[in-house]
């Protein structure tokens, strides 16, 4: 893999020791709190394998970071996901968990700097488990500052080695080819909170991975690997602060421009059962890239890049309120492999639409096809919680980057000690009230979504004002005190066109599907763990809809407003809004044992016209989420192609 990497350091020889500055800071973890139906999300999480597989899962209780001889080990994957997951509940077992493991891996560094199992044995040294490492151990060193010294020194011993290694041609395989750049943003770090004096050293080991490595400016035009695709996302901005070249952040934008043109779904997510899959709507989706994908877009296009506005927040927004919770089953003990757009069961199907992929994979389980997805479950929630809010540079200002029910309680510069509270049932709701106590006047900020038409803000009692966001950010002045701003998102139906003149339907960051009613069936119970079965999951009743979106309309339950969302909220049934459009069933042939043909493209109704009711995507596990379109002559809905009413605003 080293032969001939070094050429390229004549050109990068010369450029300083020195980083390009973030765009924005990410706060540390703990100072972002969920509350309402999100924190409940966290509990529901952490009551299921996130909270229990140290338990029994042997890739994590049994790993040989810790002792153990599980030599196929995910337990430093595991970590970077438990640490924020842990402390965001105030899981004080978890919390315990977590310091246990960095202590044994830190007080088991050896004489030259290397860290982990390979310690005082004869296994091959590679660099990349390091990376998740140090991820779980920069989050522990934020909450709790008294470990800073002990992280930091490991931290700096182990880039010594990493560096001479990397100079050696050693220590990268295929897999740590494509994830340099996680070494890279745990480098930054060091850089720009404790560089010791080592800002040459931590450089030039930055600029030595990034030519060990894969050349994301070009793979991103190629097909490739789904995951790494989704890792590669902050490849580019993180080189972009030590090359300081602006073309690393334009092939960037364009890499996640072409993802997404070629390979984008309604759900936020993008296509890649294994590899990069296309629009079809039976392919595939890996849940591993979804979470990946949720923080890293953070990672890439708001602390590097700076960008708070357009599609690239609006994703992850939709990746995570649609996606995410629609592969795992509602009570978090289970997950997908692969999801699918239009899926009408989750069973083992032979053949099967994944060409690169097992034909169980779809099926809700502990680990169908790879347990790399089961140690990485719960990294999804709590990585969007703890970026949901940023700061400027000078940490004069702060920004709500990801909408949803929040508190925040931070420092800003000058020692303004500010605290946010974010009333709201969004993604469910379209008001947002926000407390903000500030000693110190500020600029606060929030992010508008693309998809919000019409809104208004109030401050404190003043009358409502039109939303004029600037490069989609609302800047509001917040003197000293208490003040209270409310939020009113007017969001329109609206429909995206997909493939085989099919639709799928929208209203703000919600996905809309039609819920396949469904049977369950366990298929195998882990003996070590009662709760960890697999699912079979096999559909009842029709699901061949053509619809006409031009009749859609909007619902909300306003007696929710008067109480606390379900739990868990993302299952069948309990979101509190719904689409109701007029359809008719259609000839819609399979294409395999147990999955849909494309969507027919002129079809003919061979049942009755009917209204349907289609509700949140993340909420449903049997679905049709991309419609055959037929023209009626019923009444025409809400949506905001064919009336200019809007939907009514709901909290």
């Amino acid at each position: 893999m080293a032969v001939g990497l070094f050429l390229p350091f004549v050109a990068l020889g010369a450029a300083a020791s020195s980083l390009a500055p973030p765009k924005f800071t990410a706060l540390p973890l703990g100072e972002i709190r969920p509350t309402a139906w999100l924190y409940d999300q966290l509990v529901v999480q952490t009551n299921g394998v996130a909270g229990h597989m140290h338990e029994f899962y042997d890739l994590v209780k049994n790993t040989d970071w810790w002792g153990g001889d599980s030599y196929y080990s995910y337990l430093e994957e595991a970590q970077n996901a438990m640490v924020p997951n842990s402390v965001l509940v105030n899981n004080t077992e978890l919390i315990l968990k977590t310091y246990d493991f960095l202590n044994y891996v830190l007080d088991h560094q050896d004489e030259t700097g290397w860290l982990g199992p390979e310690v005082g044995t004869e296994k091959p040294r590679f660099l990349w488990g390091r990376y998740p490492f140090f991820f779980g151990a920069i989050q522990m060193v934020e909450v709790d500052p008294s470990l800073t010294d002990r992280v930091v020194n490991a931290m700096h011993r182990f880039v010594k080695v990493a560096n001479e290694m990397l100079r050696r041609g050693e220590g990268v395989d295929d897999w740590a080819a494509t994830r340099w750049e996680d070494f890279v943003i745990a480098l930054q770090w060091l850089y720009d909170n404790h560089p010791n004096g080592q800002e040459e050293l931590l450089v030039d080991t930055m600029i030595r991975l990034k030519w060990t490595g894969a050349p994301w400016e070009k793979i991103f035009a190629e097909e490739w690997h789904g995951v790494n695709m989704a890792e590669g996302m902050k490849a580019l901005p993180a080189t972009y602060r030590f090359t300081h070249n602006v073309s690393d952040l334009d092939a960037a934008s364009k890499g996640w421009d072409l993802m997404f043109q070629y390979h984008g779904r309604p759900s936020g997510a993008f296509g890649a059962d294994e590899m990069l899959s296309g629009l079809a709507a039976a392919r595939g989706g890996s849940y591993l890239y979804q979470i990946t994908g949720t923080s890293n877009m953070r990672i890439e296009f708001v602390l590097y890049h700076g960008r708070l506005a357009g599609t690239h927040e609006d994703q992850v927004e939709r990746v995570t309120y649609n996606a995410l919770p629609a592969t795992i089953t509602s009570d978090m003990w289970g997950r997908q492999y692969l999801q699918q757009q239009n899926q009408i069961a989750a069973k083992n199907m032979t053949p099967n639409p994944f060409p690169e992929d097992g034909p169980e994979s779809n099926i809700f389980g502990l680990e169908p096809n790879y347990p790399c997805c089961t140690v990485n479950f719960p990294q999804g929630w709590p990585k969007f919680i703890t970026n949901a809010f940023v700061t400027t540079p000078d940490r004069a200002s702060l920004v709500h980057v990801y909408l949803g029910p929040f508190n925040v309680s931070t420092i800003l510069a000058g020692d303004n000690h500010v605290t946010v509270h974010v009333e709201t049932q969004y993604p469910f709701g379209d008001v947002l009230v926000t407390t903000v106590t500030a000693t110190k006047p500020f600029k606060y900020y929030v992010r508008i979504p693309s998809w919000v038409s019409g809104g208004t803000f109030a401050l404190d009692a003043e009358q409502p004002e039109a939303l004029k966001p600037l490069e989609g950010l609302l800047g509001i002045y917040i003197r000293p005190g208490k003040r209270r701003i409310t939020l009113a998102l007017s969001s329109p139906i609206s429909i995206e066109s997909r493939p085989n003149n099919s639709v799928a339907i929208h209203r703000g960051p919600l996905n809309y599907a039609f819920d396949i009613e469904r049977t369950e069936t366990i298929i195998k119970t882990d003996p070590r763990e009662a709760h960890a079965v697999d699912l079979q999951l096999d559909p009842v009743g029709a699901w061949q809809y053509a619809i006409d979106p031009s009749t859609a309309e909007y619902h909300y339950d306003s007696t929710s407003e008067l109480k606390v969302l379900p739990s868990p909220i993302w299952e069948s049934g309990r979101p509190p809004v719904s689409i109701s459009v007029l359809a008719c069933l259609i000839d819609w042939p399979l294409a395999g044992d147990m999955f849909p043909a494309d969507p027919p493209e002129n079809p003919e109704c061979v049942g009755e016209k009917k209204r349907i009711v289609l509700t949140p995507y993340g909420a449903t596990k049997l679905r049709i989420s991309e419609f055959p379109v037929f023209k009626s002559k019923g009444l025409r809905g809400n949506g905001s192609f064919t009336d200019d009413k809007q939907a009514p605003l709901h909290v």
